[in-house]
């Protein structure tokens, strides 16, 4: 396939999980790659696994600088935000710069991924914007006070964007993982949970391919996903 005609997906929070499954996932789909991230090594070393991909190394919590990745990456058919930032502990226990911190992620550098990269889709009339979320976005529990009020926030601001930009022809969609996933740090910490109670990276990205390949017709955004044992 012509680099030339390959759609482009932009990809923040390009981790060893969730990002560079959604990476491959693109890939493998005909899609140039552009990921973003604050792991040199990790983008260079995704980048050079998969074809047409460009590694962008971007704090999004700094706007010229995300403005400066999003540039280079040319113009996106599908965004996936997929950058996060948690914390731990009640409100008591957290320190409130860190709740600050999770809200320029979450919420912030959404609100700015969106504004650079949306008018060329309207423009288009066609485009996806996915943001991945998770239970948080929908329930505060005792110890997510520092995580949980920036994840309904940047819920809300997604449906806010989905109703502005449904009838332009651009779709948004808010993905909810009720789920642990698996990473080796979530393994570790989960080590006497069987492989089933976690949620497959890969999995997560076929979902967020099926969003983006959506017919129009019958467009989601509110979408969950969980293991089939989890309980909820």
């Amino acid at each position: 396939m012509n680099t030339n005609v390959k759609p482009l997906a932009l990809i923040t929070g390009v981790g060893p999980g969730t990002g560079s499954s959604i990476a491959r996932r693109f890939a493998a789909a005909g899609y140039r790659t552009a990921l973003i991230a604050r792991d040199v090594a990790r983008l260079n070393a995704l980048a050079a696994e998969l074809p047409d991909s460009l590694a962008l190394p971007c704090d999004v919590t700094d706007p010229e600088a995300l403005a400066v990745a999003v540039a280079r990456a040319g113009t996106a058919e599908v965004v996936v935000h997929n950058a996060v930032g948690g914390a731990w502990g009640t409100f008591r226990e957290i320190d409130p710069e860190v709740l600050e911190r999770n809200f320029q992620i979450n919420v912030m550098a959404l609100l700015h991924l969106a504004r650079l990269t949306t008018p060329a889709m309207v423009a288009a009339g066609r485009g996806a914007l996915i943001v991945t979320g998770n239970t948080s976005a929908l329930r505060g529990r005792p110890k997510f006070a520092g995580f949980a009020p920036t994840k309904a926030a940047q819920r809300i601001l997604a449906e806010s964007m989905a109703r502005d930009l449904g009838p332009q022809g651009v779709h948004v969609a808010y993905l909810v993982i009720d789920a642990v996933i698996d990473v080796p740090w979530a393994r570790e910490l989960h080590s006497d949970k069987p492989d089933d109670f976690f949620i497959q990276p890969d999995a997560i990205a076929d979902e967020v391919m099926h969003l983006v390949q959506q017919h129009r017709s019958a467009w989601s955004f509110n979408v969950e996903v969980r293991p089939f044992r989890e309980v909820w």
